[in-house]
């Protein structure tokens, strides 16, 4: 379950006590309430900075990606956001400098993500890495375990376009640069 779903309710329930206190008088638990919704304000924004990221990635919107990317200071995230952070900023590197792409995505492994199709994704960004770089095999293997991963076939489609550029490799190297 996604948590917004907890926190943006859960943050409209605490102003309304910090209001409620307020009104009969106890300021001083009415201020600790304000410094709990700030904190799940803060925290609710920063997850949605990196899904707006997401979203403009998905829809091909690179220049949106990385503003809203950039809106994102990593060491505030929680270990597994964080990840995800790694994730999109790879992502988003691949058209730029490989070297520097394969380094964050695998970053984002290591430090984790949450869903399989989502390490799926970074092993298949890893696969087109591999192959720009001229590592067939490796670029095979992790397209295997990319497959793995991705038991609902949300990549399916994506496979197919790596598993033929990879068997075409003027594409690819043409794709990476």
């Amino acid at each position: 379950m996604d948590t917004r779903f907890i926190k943006i309710p859960l943050a409209a329930a605490s102003l309304a006590y910090a209001i409620h206190l307020f009104t009969i008088g106890q300021v001083g638990a009415g201020v600790g309430m304000v410094l709990v919704v700030a904190l799940l304000v803060l925290i609710t924004l920063q997850s949605m900075r990196l899904l707006m990221a997401f979203v403009s990635l998905r829809q091909q919107k690179m220049e949106d990606a990385r503003k809203w990317l950039g809106r994102v200071n990593p060491k505030h995230l929680w270990p597994r956001r964080r990840g995800y952070w790694y994730f999109l900023s790879g992502s988003l590197m691949m058209e730029h400098n490989m070297n520097e792409a394969e380094r964050l995505l695998k970053e984002a492994l290591d430090i984790g993500l949450k869903q399989d199709h989502d390490k799926a994704a970074v092993k298949l960004n890893l696969a087109v890495v591999a192959s720009a770089k001229r590592k067939t095999k490796l670029a095979k293997a992790l397209l295997n375990e990319c497959k793995r991963l991705d038991a609902k076939g949300v990549l399916k489609k994506d496979i197919k376009q790596v598993e033929a550029a990879i068997r075409s490799p003027q594409q690819m190297r043409m794709r990476g640069r």
